[in-house]
Protein backbone atom coordinates (compact mmCIF):
# COMPACT_ATOMS: atom_id res chain seq x y z
CA UNK A 1 0.00 0.00 0.00
CA UNK A 2 1.07 3.62 -0.54
CA UNK A 3 2.86 4.99 2.51
CA UNK A 4 2.15 8.72 2.09
CA UNK A 5 -0.24 10.68 -0.15
CA UNK A 6 -0.43 14.38 -0.98
CA UNK A 7 -4.06 15.56 -1.07
CA UNK A 8 -4.04 18.15 -3.85
CA UNK A 9 -7.44 19.66 -3.14
CA UNK A 10 -9.52 21.40 -0.49
CA UNK A 11 -12.89 21.29 1.24
CA UNK A 12 -15.07 18.23 1.66
CA UNK A 13 -13.33 16.05 -0.93
CA UNK A 14 -9.95 16.63 0.71
CA UNK A 15 -11.42 15.52 4.04
CA UNK A 16 -13.02 12.51 2.32
CA UNK A 17 -9.65 11.46 0.89
CA UNK A 18 -7.95 11.94 4.26
CA UNK A 19 -10.47 9.67 5.97
CA UNK A 20 -9.92 6.93 3.38
CA UNK A 21 -6.15 7.23 3.79
CA UNK A 22 -6.45 6.95 7.57
CA UNK A 23 -8.48 3.74 7.24
CA UNK A 24 -5.79 2.25 5.01
CA UNK A 25 -2.92 3.35 7.25
CA UNK A 26 -1.61 5.88 4.73
CA UNK A 27 0.07 9.07 5.98
CA UNK A 28 -1.34 12.30 4.58
CA UNK A 29 0.05 15.63 3.40
CA UNK A 30 -2.41 18.52 3.07
CA UNK A 31 -1.46 21.31 0.70
CA UNK A 32 -3.38 24.53 1.19
CA UNK A 33 -3.64 28.19 0.30
CA UNK A 34 -3.15 30.95 2.87
CA UNK A 35 -6.91 31.32 3.47
CA UNK A 36 -7.34 27.56 3.94
CA UNK A 37 -4.91 27.05 6.84
CA UNK A 38 -7.84 26.24 9.17
CA UNK A 39 -9.59 23.73 6.93
CA UNK A 40 -10.52 20.58 8.83
CA UNK A 41 -8.37 18.21 6.75
CA UNK A 42 -5.38 20.56 7.10
CA UNK A 43 -5.70 20.39 10.87
CA UNK A 44 -6.06 16.60 10.81
CA UNK A 45 -3.34 15.70 8.27
CA UNK A 46 0.02 14.25 9.33
CA UNK A 47 1.76 17.12 7.54
CA UNK A 48 0.62 20.34 5.89
CA UNK A 49 2.26 22.74 3.47
CA UNK A 50 1.11 26.17 2.33
CA UNK A 51 1.48 26.33 -1.45
CA UNK A 52 0.43 29.90 -2.13
CA UNK A 53 -2.06 32.73 -1.71
CA UNK A 54 -5.85 32.51 -1.96
CA UNK A 55 -5.94 32.64 -5.75
CA UNK A 56 -6.41 29.10 -7.08
CA UNK A 57 -4.06 29.92 -9.97
CA UNK A 58 -1.25 30.51 -7.49
CA UNK A 59 -2.08 27.60 -5.20
CA UNK A 60 -4.35 24.67 -6.11
CA UNK A 61 -3.62 25.08 -9.82
CA UNK A 62 0.11 25.64 -9.34
CA UNK A 63 1.64 22.37 -10.57
CA UNK A 64 5.29 23.03 -9.58
CA UNK A 65 4.31 23.90 -5.99
CA UNK A 66 2.18 20.79 -5.57
CA UNK A 67 4.92 18.54 -6.90
CA UNK A 68 7.46 20.32 -4.69
CA UNK A 69 5.25 19.55 -1.69
CA UNK A 70 5.40 15.87 -2.62
CA UNK A 71 9.17 16.07 -2.96
CA UNK A 72 9.89 17.76 0.38
CA UNK A 73 7.57 15.41 2.29
CA UNK A 74 8.85 12.30 0.50
CA UNK A 75 5.32 11.30 -0.51
CA UNK A 76 4.57 8.36 -2.79
CA UNK A 77 1.48 9.63 -4.57
CA UNK A 78 -0.76 12.62 -5.27
CA UNK A 79 -4.57 12.40 -5.13
CA UNK A 80 -6.21 15.24 -7.12
CA UNK A 81 -9.81 14.80 -5.87
CA UNK A 82 -12.24 16.51 -8.28
CA UNK A 83 -12.06 19.93 -9.91
CA UNK A 84 -8.82 21.94 -10.03
CA UNK A 85 -6.19 19.65 -11.66
CA UNK A 86 -8.09 16.35 -11.40
CA UNK A 87 -8.59 15.98 -15.17
CA UNK A 88 -5.48 17.83 -16.29
CA UNK A 89 -3.40 15.41 -18.37
CA UNK A 90 -0.32 17.65 -18.20
CA UNK A 91 -0.48 17.59 -14.39
CA UNK A 92 -0.78 13.80 -14.34
CA UNK A 93 2.15 13.57 -16.74
CA UNK A 94 4.34 15.88 -14.65
CA UNK A 95 3.44 13.95 -11.48
CA UNK A 96 4.53 10.67 -13.06
CA UNK A 97 7.63 12.19 -14.70
CA UNK A 98 8.65 13.46 -11.26
CA UNK A 99 8.58 9.94 -9.89
CA UNK A 100 5.25 10.03 -8.07
CA UNK A 101 2.05 8.02 -8.52
CA UNK A 102 -0.95 9.89 -9.87
CA UNK A 103 -4.13 8.57 -8.24
CA UNK A 104 -6.14 8.34 -11.43
CA UNK A 105 -5.87 7.28 -15.08
CA UNK A 106 -2.78 7.57 -17.24
CA UNK A 107 -2.12 10.97 -18.85
CA UNK A 108 -2.88 9.58 -22.33
CA UNK A 109 -6.30 8.31 -21.28
CA UNK A 110 -7.14 11.59 -19.52
CA UNK A 111 -6.13 13.46 -22.66
CA UNK A 112 -8.19 11.21 -24.93
CA UNK A 113 -11.34 11.31 -22.80
CA UNK A 114 -10.96 15.02 -22.04
CA UNK A 115 -11.39 15.88 -25.70
CA UNK A 116 -15.06 15.31 -26.51
CA UNK A 117 -14.39 14.39 -30.16
CA UNK A 118 -11.74 11.76 -29.43
CA UNK A 119 -13.81 10.46 -26.50
CA UNK A 120 -16.84 9.91 -28.72
CA UNK A 121 -14.69 8.17 -31.34
CA UNK A 122 -13.23 5.86 -28.67
CA UNK A 123 -16.67 5.05 -27.28
CA UNK A 124 -18.09 4.26 -30.71
CA UNK A 125 -15.24 1.80 -31.27
CA UNK A 126 -15.96 0.24 -27.88
CA UNK A 127 -19.66 -0.18 -28.65
CA UNK A 128 -20.97 2.48 -26.25
CA UNK A 129 -24.07 4.22 -27.71
CA UNK A 130 -23.49 7.87 -28.66
CA UNK A 131 -25.67 10.80 -29.67
CA UNK A 132 -26.07 11.03 -33.48
CA UNK A 133 -23.63 13.70 -34.62
CA UNK A 134 -20.91 14.92 -36.94
CA UNK A 135 -18.62 12.04 -36.03
CA UNK A 136 -15.69 14.43 -35.71
CA UNK A 137 -14.66 18.09 -35.75
CA UNK A 138 -16.46 20.58 -37.97
CA UNK A 139 -14.30 22.29 -40.59
CA UNK A 140 -14.83 25.52 -42.55
CA UNK A 141 -16.84 23.88 -45.36
CA UNK A 142 -20.20 25.64 -44.91
CA UNK A 143 -22.19 23.43 -47.29
CA UNK A 144 -20.77 20.29 -45.70
CA UNK A 145 -21.80 21.54 -42.25
CA UNK A 146 -25.32 22.25 -43.50
CA UNK A 147 -25.56 18.73 -44.91
CA UNK A 148 -24.40 17.25 -41.60
CA UNK A 149 -27.10 19.20 -39.75
CA UNK A 150 -29.79 18.07 -42.21
CA UNK A 151 -28.67 14.45 -41.84
CA UNK A 152 -28.79 14.66 -38.02
CA UNK A 153 -32.05 16.61 -38.06
CA UNK A 154 -32.82 19.85 -36.27
CA UNK A 155 -32.51 20.90 -33.51
CA UNK A 156 -28.75 20.34 -33.25
CA UNK A 157 -26.24 21.48 -30.67
CA UNK A 158 -22.76 22.83 -31.40
CA UNK A 159 -20.26 21.84 -28.71
CA UNK A 160 -16.66 22.75 -27.95
CA UNK A 161 -14.36 19.70 -27.99
CA UNK A 162 -12.58 20.97 -24.89
CA UNK A 163 -15.69 22.34 -23.17
CA UNK A 164 -17.25 21.60 -19.84
CA UNK A 165 -19.39 23.01 -17.06
CA UNK A 166 -22.09 24.11 -19.47
CA UNK A 167 -19.81 26.44 -21.44
CA UNK A 168 -19.02 26.20 -25.12
CA UNK A 169 -22.35 24.99 -26.50
CA UNK A 170 -25.18 26.42 -28.59
CA UNK A 171 -28.52 24.99 -29.65
CA UNK A 172 -29.52 25.58 -33.28
CA UNK A 173 -33.15 25.07 -34.30
CA UNK A 174 -33.09 26.39 -37.87
CA UNK A 175 -30.59 26.23 -40.70
CA UNK A 176 -30.44 30.02 -41.01
CA UNK A 177 -28.74 30.18 -37.58
CA UNK A 178 -26.30 27.30 -38.10
CA UNK A 179 -23.20 28.98 -39.54
CA UNK A 180 -23.14 31.94 -37.17
CA UNK A 181 -23.64 29.57 -34.23
CA UNK A 182 -20.68 27.44 -35.33
CA UNK A 183 -18.51 30.55 -35.67
CA UNK A 184 -19.59 31.95 -32.30
CA UNK A 185 -18.96 28.64 -30.50
CA UNK A 186 -15.52 28.34 -32.11
CA UNK A 187 -14.61 31.83 -30.90
CA UNK A 188 -15.89 31.10 -27.39
CA UNK A 189 -14.05 27.79 -27.30
CA UNK A 190 -10.78 29.42 -28.37
CA UNK A 191 -11.09 32.07 -25.67
CA UNK A 192 -12.31 29.80 -22.85
CA UNK A 193 -10.42 26.56 -23.50
CA UNK A 194 -7.59 27.44 -25.88
CA UNK A 195 -9.07 24.96 -28.34
CA UNK A 196 -11.36 26.19 -31.16
CA UNK A 197 -12.44 22.70 -32.27
CA UNK A 198 -16.22 22.16 -32.22
CA UNK A 199 -18.51 19.32 -33.24
CA UNK A 200 -22.23 18.82 -33.84
CA UNK A 201 -24.79 16.54 -32.19
CA UNK A 202 -28.52 15.94 -32.22
CA UNK A 203 -30.13 18.07 -29.51
CA UNK A 204 -32.35 15.93 -27.33
CA UNK A 205 -35.35 17.95 -26.16
CA UNK A 206 -36.25 16.34 -22.81
CA UNK A 207 -33.51 13.93 -21.73
CA UNK A 208 -32.52 12.78 -18.29
CA UNK A 209 -28.90 12.80 -17.13
CA UNK A 210 -27.91 9.26 -16.16
CA UNK A 211 -24.34 8.24 -15.37
CA UNK A 212 -22.57 4.94 -14.79
CA UNK A 213 -19.89 4.57 -12.10
CA UNK A 214 -16.95 2.34 -13.03
CA UNK A 215 -13.79 1.02 -11.41
CA UNK A 216 -10.88 -0.39 -13.41
CA UNK A 217 -7.41 -1.48 -12.35
CA UNK A 218 -5.55 -0.99 -15.64
CA UNK A 219 -4.70 -4.70 -15.52
CA UNK A 220 -7.61 -5.93 -17.61
CA UNK A 221 -10.27 -5.84 -14.89
CA UNK A 222 -13.20 -3.43 -14.85
CA UNK A 223 -16.62 -3.34 -13.20
CA UNK A 224 -19.62 -1.02 -13.05
CA UNK A 225 -21.43 -0.03 -9.87
CA UNK A 226 -24.80 0.90 -11.29
CA UNK A 227 -26.21 4.25 -12.28
CA UNK A 228 -27.03 7.63 -10.81
CA UNK A 229 -29.69 10.11 -11.90
CA UNK A 230 -28.34 13.67 -11.93
CA UNK A 231 -31.12 15.35 -13.90
CA UNK A 232 -31.97 18.01 -11.30
CA UNK A 233 -29.69 20.72 -12.68
CA UNK A 234 -29.38 24.47 -12.94
CA UNK A 235 -27.22 25.89 -15.75
CA UNK A 236 -25.70 22.45 -16.31
CA UNK A 237 -24.65 22.26 -12.65
CA UNK A 238 -26.03 19.33 -10.65
CA UNK A 239 -28.14 20.16 -7.60
CA UNK A 240 -29.55 16.76 -6.53
CA UNK A 241 -28.27 13.27 -7.37
CA UNK A 242 -29.63 9.83 -6.59
CA UNK A 243 -28.97 6.13 -7.01
CA UNK A 244 -30.36 4.03 -8.49
CA UNK A 245 -32.10 6.05 -11.21
CA UNK A 246 -35.91 5.84 -11.16
CA UNK A 247 -37.29 3.70 -13.97
CA UNK A 248 -34.02 2.03 -14.97
CA UNK A 249 -34.52 -1.72 -14.91
CA UNK A 250 -32.02 -4.35 -13.81
CA UNK A 251 -31.71 -5.46 -17.44
CA UNK A 252 -31.02 -1.92 -18.68
CA UNK A 253 -28.44 -1.38 -15.93
CA UNK A 254 -26.67 -4.63 -16.80
CA UNK A 255 -26.63 -3.87 -20.54
CA UNK A 256 -25.24 -0.31 -20.39
CA UNK A 257 -23.01 -1.06 -17.40
CA UNK A 258 -21.30 -3.98 -19.11
CA UNK A 259 -20.62 -1.86 -22.20
CA UNK A 260 -18.97 0.79 -20.02
CA UNK A 261 -16.85 -1.80 -18.22
CA UNK A 262 -15.74 -3.29 -21.55
CA UNK A 263 -14.87 0.20 -22.81
CA UNK A 264 -12.64 0.70 -19.74
CA UNK A 265 -10.68 -2.42 -20.61
CA UNK A 266 -10.34 -1.39 -24.27
CA UNK A 267 -8.99 2.10 -23.52
CA UNK A 268 -6.75 0.88 -20.69
CA UNK A 269 -8.59 2.82 -18.01
CA UNK A 270 -7.27 2.88 -14.44
CA UNK A 271 -9.08 4.09 -11.32
CA UNK A 272 -12.58 5.43 -10.67
CA UNK A 273 -14.51 7.03 -13.52
CA UNK A 274 -17.96 7.97 -14.67
CA UNK A 275 -19.65 7.59 -18.05
CA UNK A 276 -22.23 10.34 -18.48
CA UNK A 277 -25.27 9.76 -20.69
CA UNK A 278 -28.35 11.56 -21.87
CA UNK A 279 -31.31 9.20 -21.59
CA UNK A 280 -34.48 9.64 -23.61
CA UNK A 281 -37.21 7.26 -24.79
CA UNK A 282 -35.44 4.22 -23.36
CA UNK A 283 -32.11 4.94 -25.09
CA UNK A 284 -28.72 5.91 -23.62
CA UNK A 285 -26.49 8.39 -25.47
CA UNK A 286 -22.89 8.91 -24.30
CA UNK A 287 -21.86 12.54 -23.82
CA UNK A 288 -18.59 12.44 -21.87
CA UNK A 289 -16.46 10.61 -19.35
CA UNK A 290 -15.24 12.10 -16.09
CA UNK A 291 -11.83 10.60 -15.38
CA UNK A 292 -11.94 11.19 -11.62
CA UNK A 293 -14.01 10.70 -8.49
CA UNK A 294 -17.37 12.52 -8.74
CA UNK A 295 -18.97 14.92 -6.28
CA UNK A 296 -21.95 12.54 -6.12
CA UNK A 297 -19.99 9.34 -5.43
CA UNK A 298 -21.53 8.88 -1.92
CA UNK A 299 -24.93 7.79 -3.28
CA UNK A 300 -23.23 4.93 -5.12
CA UNK A 301 -21.26 4.01 -2.00
CA UNK A 302 -24.44 3.82 0.06
CA UNK A 303 -26.35 1.54 -2.33
CA UNK A 304 -23.37 -0.76 -3.06
CA UNK A 305 -21.41 -0.68 0.21
CA UNK A 306 -18.18 -0.03 -1.73
CA UNK A 307 -15.73 2.69 -0.61
CA UNK A 308 -14.76 4.22 -3.95
CA UNK A 309 -11.91 6.38 -2.63
CA UNK A 310 -10.25 3.45 -0.89
CA UNK A 311 -10.54 1.50 -4.16
CA UNK A 312 -8.84 4.42 -5.96
CA UNK A 313 -5.95 4.24 -3.53
CA UNK A 314 -5.62 0.46 -3.78
CA UNK A 315 -5.57 0.64 -7.58
CA UNK A 316 -2.96 3.43 -7.48
CA UNK A 317 -0.81 1.15 -5.32
CA UNK A 318 -0.82 -1.36 -8.18
CA UNK A 319 -3.28 -3.81 -6.74
CA UNK A 320 -5.87 -5.54 -8.93
CA UNK A 321 -9.54 -4.87 -8.22
CA UNK A 322 -10.52 -6.31 -4.85
CA UNK A 323 -14.12 -6.84 -5.99
CA UNK A 324 -15.77 -8.52 -8.97
CA UNK A 325 -18.97 -7.67 -10.81
CA UNK A 326 -20.75 -10.46 -8.94
CA UNK A 327 -19.96 -8.68 -5.67
CA UNK A 328 -21.93 -5.59 -6.70
CA UNK A 329 -25.52 -5.66 -5.48
CA UNK A 330 -27.71 -2.54 -5.53
CA UNK A 331 -29.70 -2.28 -2.29
CA UNK A 332 -32.06 0.49 -1.26
CA UNK A 333 -31.96 4.10 -2.45
CA UNK A 334 -29.74 7.12 -1.76
CA UNK A 335 -30.20 10.83 -2.46
CA UNK A 336 -27.63 13.63 -2.26
CA UNK A 337 -28.34 17.36 -1.93
CA UNK A 338 -25.48 19.73 -2.63
CA UNK A 339 -25.42 22.43 0.04
CA UNK A 340 -24.01 25.68 -1.31
CA UNK A 341 -23.13 28.98 0.34
CA UNK A 342 -25.37 31.04 -1.88
CA UNK A 343 -28.58 33.03 -1.92
CA UNK A 344 -31.38 30.48 -2.57
CA UNK A 345 -33.21 32.91 -4.89
CA UNK A 346 -30.50 34.87 -6.73
CA UNK A 347 -27.83 32.12 -6.46
CA UNK A 348 -25.20 34.76 -5.69
CA UNK A 349 -22.35 33.33 -3.57
CA UNK A 350 -22.59 34.03 0.17
CA UNK A 351 -19.11 33.74 1.70
CA UNK A 352 -18.52 34.72 5.31
CA UNK A 353 -18.34 33.51 8.91
CA UNK A 354 -20.51 30.58 9.99
CA UNK A 355 -21.76 31.76 13.38
CA UNK A 356 -23.74 28.64 14.25
CA UNK A 357 -23.66 25.14 12.82
CA UNK A 358 -25.39 21.87 13.62
CA UNK A 359 -25.25 18.82 11.33
CA UNK A 360 -28.24 16.51 10.90
CA UNK A 361 -28.16 12.91 12.09
CA UNK A 362 -30.21 9.78 12.55
CA UNK A 363 -30.68 6.52 10.69
CA UNK A 364 -29.52 6.65 7.09
CA UNK A 365 -28.08 10.20 7.20
CA UNK A 366 -24.56 11.07 5.98
CA UNK A 367 -23.03 14.55 6.10
CA UNK A 368 -19.84 15.10 4.04
CA UNK A 369 -18.49 18.55 4.82
CA UNK A 370 -15.49 20.51 6.04
CA UNK A 371 -17.40 23.31 7.82
CA UNK A 372 -17.75 23.99 11.54
CA UNK A 373 -18.90 26.81 13.82
CA UNK A 374 -16.74 29.92 13.26
CA UNK A 375 -15.35 28.57 10.00
CA UNK A 376 -15.08 31.37 7.46
CA UNK A 377 -16.21 30.44 3.95
CA UNK A 378 -13.76 32.15 1.57
CA UNK A 379 -14.98 33.92 -1.58
CA UNK A 380 -12.20 32.44 -3.71
CA UNK A 381 -13.55 28.97 -4.55
CA UNK A 382 -16.64 26.97 -5.45
CA UNK A 383 -19.59 27.73 -3.19
CA UNK A 384 -20.33 24.12 -2.17
CA UNK A 385 -19.88 23.73 1.60
CA UNK A 386 -21.26 20.24 2.07
CA UNK A 387 -23.19 17.27 0.78
CA UNK A 388 -26.19 15.90 2.61
CA UNK A 389 -26.89 12.26 1.73
CA UNK A 390 -29.73 10.07 2.94
CA UNK A 391 -30.31 6.35 2.48
CA UNK A 392 -33.44 4.24 2.83
CA UNK A 393 -34.77 0.83 1.89
CA UNK A 394 -36.64 2.55 -0.95
CA UNK A 395 -36.84 5.97 -2.62
CA UNK A 396 -39.77 7.21 -0.55
CA UNK A 397 -37.88 6.55 2.68
CA UNK A 398 -34.74 8.26 1.33
CA UNK A 399 -36.79 11.36 0.40
CA UNK A 400 -38.54 11.41 3.79
CA UNK A 401 -35.20 11.20 5.59
CA UNK A 402 -33.80 13.98 3.38
CA UNK A 403 -36.72 16.27 4.23
CA UNK A 404 -36.14 15.70 7.95
CA UNK A 405 -32.36 16.09 7.58
CA UNK A 406 -32.72 19.41 5.74
CA UNK A 407 -34.91 20.65 8.58
CA UNK A 408 -32.30 19.58 11.14
CA UNK A 409 -29.36 21.19 9.32
CA UNK A 410 -28.42 24.55 10.85
CA UNK A 411 -25.97 26.88 9.08
CA UNK A 412 -26.18 30.48 10.30
CA UNK A 413 -24.17 33.58 9.45
CA UNK A 414 -24.29 32.95 5.70
CA UNK A 415 -27.03 32.17 3.21
CA UNK A 416 -27.41 28.65 1.82
CA UNK A 417 -29.52 26.88 -0.80
CA UNK A 418 -31.25 24.72 1.84
CA UNK A 419 -34.64 26.39 1.10
CA UNK A 420 -34.28 25.38 -2.56
CA UNK A 421 -33.44 21.79 -1.60
CA UNK A 422 -36.48 21.64 0.68
CA UNK A 423 -38.63 22.89 -2.20
CA UNK A 424 -37.25 20.20 -4.52
CA UNK A 425 -37.87 17.43 -1.98
CA UNK A 426 -41.49 18.61 -1.62
CA UNK A 427 -42.04 18.80 -5.39
CA UNK A 428 -44.63 16.25 -6.57
CA UNK A 429 -42.92 15.61 -9.90
CA UNK A 430 -39.57 14.98 -8.21
CA UNK A 431 -41.27 12.66 -5.73
CA UNK A 432 -42.74 10.73 -8.65
CA UNK A 433 -39.23 10.40 -10.19
CA UNK A 434 -37.83 10.74 -13.68
CA UNK A 435 -37.77 14.54 -14.17
CA UNK A 436 -35.63 15.72 -17.10
CA UNK A 437 -32.60 18.02 -17.11
CA UNK A 438 -34.70 21.11 -17.90
CA UNK A 439 -37.21 20.61 -15.11
CA UNK A 440 -35.54 22.66 -12.37
CA UNK A 441 -34.87 25.66 -14.60
CA UNK A 442 -38.50 25.66 -15.74
CA UNK A 443 -39.60 25.38 -12.12
CA UNK A 444 -37.42 28.37 -11.26
CA UNK A 445 -38.77 30.34 -14.23
CA UNK A 446 -35.40 30.38 -15.98
CA UNK A 447 -36.63 28.93 -19.28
Amino acid sequence: MLDKVVIANRGEIALRILRACKELGIKTVAVHSTVDKNLKHVLLADESICIGPASATESYLNIPRIISAAEVTDAAAIHPGYGFLAENADFAEQVENSGFIFVGPTPDVIRMMGDKVSAIEAMKKAGVPCVPGSGGPLDDDEEKNKKIARRIGYPVIIKAAGGGGGRGMRVVREEKDLLKSISATQSEARAAFGNPVVYMEKFLENPRHIEIQVLADGQGNAIHLGERDCSMQRRHQKVVEEAPAPGITVEMRKSIGERCARACVEIGYRGAGTFEFLYENGEFYFIEMNTRIQVEHPVTELVTGIDLVKEQLRIAAGRPLSISQEDIVIRGHAIECRINAEDPKTFMPSPGLISRFHPPGGMGVRWDSHIYTEYRVPPNYDSMIGKLITYGENRDVAIARMRHALNELIVEGIKTNVPLQKDIMADENFQHGGTNIHYLEKKLGMS
